[in-house]
């Protein structure tokens, strides 16, 4: 795409919006679009630049130090410099198609930048992780490990691992087999010629390459896809409900799980869609009516402890839990959340992921199953939680994530934990135990 001062102008001044970071990154680009009417080549272009300088801000904020006297980021880092910086290591475009936008001394600085060896820099820029993240990770990240620290993670995996966050996420869809089957679907993708695979692990689920606009899709419509990532579907064969079974989704947000859950119970049973927000239950209605599933009951509850919860003690066969986490596992998707959350929300978060899974596990029967995930790769958040909480519960035990996995014929190799990273699997990085209910206390 040709570089002009105009296309320049739209980019520094969208950055200039997210940049403080107070509000998500998508949430404040599409207020960006609606107060600003421009062509689709330059909302393509702001949405790519913004991302991709979010994915590798640390290193752009080393870039615009040279040349500084002050030797300061805050001092160099505008958002013009970052874009051009930007736009000069990480887009592809060289420097003579860059040039007709530079002020004086701007082309001798970007020739610094394009000329860094980023391998000499330090892990976190590297890894495009902040050093308090990189921390949490030595201190204990035992993918596979049933105690937390029996493994520490080593620099040559975090960096692996960064990296891998630094990649878009490809577009993953479910197929609702309550109304049709991944052959039949994947058949017609192919026919109208998307790059379309089946998953390697989810045998529900489909891969887009290309990330094609589906709201508008004939089999999205007619309810017979979602987009899901692939680690989210697993985490429903982690789960395995039966057909006649109760089951709580206690943290259902929008749904995506509980739908997949409902499919797999093919509308029999009984599934409580429980959320302590009613915007993000009021997204899951029109999902719900597509889906032609009659077997889901969304409820709003104001806290873990709701009467709602108390009333159904003991008497459920299966509890997911997708607990509220720092998302880092999501980085792929939202790369600005790595600086928007911080050492202190995580310590915030652990006490909620404790108050959740303490009160969901009372809604098992003997023999139940719950299953604990978060959408993150920090042990503080998952392991620590799941071993705090059946050191305190020996009514429950752990069963393998690995074992059960294979049971539903998922050629995945895991083991007590599920512990998912974009770098192994290409999903989102997830992580879940299953625990299950021996007897009452």
């Amino acid at each position: 795409m040709l570089l002009t001062e105009y296309r320049l102008d739209l980019v520094t001044h969208a950055l200039r919006l997210v940049l403080p970071l107070e509000h998500p990154a998508d949430s404040t680009l599409r207020y960006f679009f609606q107060q600003e009417r421009i062509g689709s080549n330059e909302r393509a272009l702001v949405a790519e630049t913004m991302f991709g300088v979010l994915r590798h801000l640390l290193f752009l904020e080393h870039a615009c130090t040279l040349n500084n006297p002050a030797g300061e980021s805050s001092a160099g880092a505008t958002p013009r410099r970052v874009v051009l910086a930007y736009w000069t290591k990480f887009s592809g475009y060289n420097l003579r198609e860059i040039t007709p936008l530079l002020k004086r001394d701007e082309a001798d600085w970007l020739k610094q930048v394009k000329g860094i060896n980023i391998a000499e820099l330090s892990l976190a820029i590297q890894a495009e992780l902040p050093q308090w993240v990189i921390d949490h990770l030595r201190a204990g990240y035992a993918p596979n490990s049933k105690t937390v620290g029996d493994e520490t993670i080593s620099d040559e995996i975090i960096l692996e691992l960064g990296r891998s966050m630094q990649q878009p996420a490809a577009l993953d869809i479910r197929v609702n087999t309550h109304l049709a089957n991944r052959d039949e679907v994947l058949q017609l993708m192919l026919d109208e010629g998307m790059h379309a695979q089946a998953t390697p692990y989810s045998p529900i689920g489909i891969r887009l390459k290309d990330k094609p606009s589906l709201t508008r899709h004939p089999l999205f419509l007619s309810g017979k896809i979602e987009v899901q990532d692939e680690g989210s579907q697993l985490l429903g064969f982690l789960l395995a409900p039966k057909r006649n079974d109760m089951v709580v989704d206690f943290c259902a947000g929008s749904g995506g799980k509980t739908l997949m859950l409902g499919a797999m119970m093919n509308s029999q049973g009984r599934i409580y869609a429980w959320d302590t927000s009613e915007k993000r239950l009021a997204n899951l209605k029109p999902r719900l009516k597509r889906s032609g599933l009659s077997n889901l009951h969304p409820q709003l509850i104001a806290h873990e402890n709701d009467t709602k919860v108390k009333r159904l003690a003991g008497k459920i066969d299966r509890v997911l839990i997708d607990s509220p986490c720092s998302g880092l596992g999501t980085l792929r998707r939202n790369p600005d959340i790595k600086f928007r959350q911080s050492p202190q929300s995580v310590i915030e978060l652990t006490y909620k992921q404790a108050a959740i899974l303490a009160a969901a596990s009372k809604l098992l029967k003997v023999g139940g199953r719950l299953v604990y995930a978060t959408c993150s790769f920090l042990p503080q958040e998952n392991q620590a939680i799941v071993e705090t909480f059946l050191a305190q519960h020996p009514d429950f035990i752990l069963r393998p994530a690995g074992e059960l996995l294979a049971q539903q014929k998922i050629p995945l190799k895991a083991g007590d934990y599920l512990q998912l990273s974009p770098q192994m699997h290409n999903t989102d990085g997830f992580f879940a135990a299953v625990l299950e209910r021996q007897k009452i206390m």
